[in-house]
């Protein structure tokens, strides 16, 4: 995919708002990296959470098992960062998402990841069943 369609809004449909804090930056007055990391995992929560209850049923839950992370512009205090976030793939006991990062209207990171289902007990991959799909398409569609 061209960048250039991985940071147009447009293709994002579930977003999380996070206003930024002072402690989030660095000694140079900009949104340390390792935040970055942190608000993608709250566009993830927003997405892949009901309330406090995970989309995966009880007993299982997704785990990040592949991260890539592409800054594209510093971000600064004071603000508040839109994390997109949006489903690419499915497969057997993985989703493959996509993330972006805004901040006053500019994209500042694109991020892919790929999330495996687990059960919580043994910690090994189980199938993504059509209802757990179902209800994590039905929460990004919802998201318009």
């Amino acid at each position: 995919m061209q960048t250039e369609s991985l940071t147009d809004a447009s293709h994002y449909k579930c977003w999380t708002s996070v206003p930024l804090r002072y402690s989030d930056t660095d000694a140079l007055g900009h949104v340390n990296n390792a935040v970055f990391s942190t608000l993608l995992e709250q566009g993830r929560v927003a997405t892949f959470f009901n309330g406090m209850d995970a989309l995966s049923g009880a007993g299982k839950t997704f785990v990040i098992a592949s991260m890539k992370l592409d800054f594209l512009a510093e971000m600064n205090f004071p603000g508040t960062a839109e994390i997109g976030t949006r489903i690419n793939s499915f497969g057997k006991s993985s989703v493959k998402i996509g993330q972006v990062i805004y901040l006053n209207g500019k994209c500042c990171a694109v991020s892919h990841e790929v999330m495996v289902l687990i059960d919580e007990k043994t910690r090994r991959p189980v199938l993504i069943s059509e209802d757990t799909r179902k209800l994590i398409e039905e929460r990004i569609s919802s998201k318009d």
